[in-house]
């Protein structure tokens, strides 16, 4: 009987034993959950292979999630502004095709280009001269001298606002020059062609002149005609081709 009294206290014993380790396990598997750390489960083949790897907790799992998701926002932005850069560069590029490449004719005289300018010459050129704005304006200006001056004197001199005079018509005079050859026999020049008739005048007028300081209509009126009233009837001509 005391054998089994003693077997029944030592059995009792581990029992109470047990218990207590039970609930010193189970505490500590609660602390274990709460600080959200786990633990693969291994073998013994496992410790004994060197293959145990410690999880890790949810806190760094999601410090790495957010880290990922930073990162991949930088990449984001990074594109976003590669791409803004790419279609300023674009844009710019654009911008120089569409340039003009057609050079642009320069202003020569009273706000307009040579081509404008013997245009408007040419609504006043008739007859005989009529189309020969250009060269006026372009020999009037290589040689310093106002073209709408030169042409209102062409005016007055043949009559070509309406139908120019024989000296135009038959010798291509348009200035009244007087010298030889002669046309006609008269004192006044000859010329073999309209353009040598137009560039001569404008070079007579030029060097006997414009070189002289004669430079407008009241200064030349003097010494290129007798008639006391050459300087207004030129000044009159120089409105009509202005106003045209």
């Amino acid at each position: 009987m005391k054998k089994v009294s003693k077997l029944s206290l030592t059995l009792a014993s581990i029992g109470v034993f047990m218990i207590g380790l039970a609930g010193v396990l189970q505490y500590k598997a609660f602390q274990i959950e709460e600080n959200t750390v786990a633990y693969e489960t291994v073998t013994m083949n496992d410790l004994n292979a060197g293959k145990v790897e410690k999880v890790n907790n949810k806190n760094e799992e999601n410090t790495a999630d957010e880290s990922n998701n930073n990162t991949e926002v930088e990449e984001n932005t990074t594109d976003t502004v590669e791409e803004v850069v790419i279609e300023e560069e674009l844009q710019d590029v654009k911008t120089y095709e569409e340039v003009s490449t057609v050079p642009v004719d320069p202003i020569v005289y009273d706000g307009l280009t040579m081509n404008q300018l013997a245009d408007k010459l040419n609504k006043s050129l008739k007859s005989n001269i009529s189309g020969k704005g250009y060269l006026i304006a372009s020999y009037s200006l290589q040689l310093g001298i106002d073209p709408y001056m030169a042409t209102a004197i062409i005016l007055h001199e043949t009559g070509c606002n309406g139908t120019c005079s024989s000296l135009v018509r038959e010798c291509n005079n348009v200035g009244g020059q007087k010298g030889g050859p002669s046309c006609g026999g008269g004192a006044y020049k000859a010329y073999a062609t309209l353009d040598e008739g137009i560039m001569g005048y404008l070079d007579n007028l030029y060097r006997n002149y414009y070189s002289y300081g004669l430079t407008t209509v009241e200064t030349i009126g003097p010494k290129y005609a007798a008639s006391t009233t050459w300087a207004s009837q030129v000044n009159n001509y120089i409105a009509l081709i202005r106003s045209r």
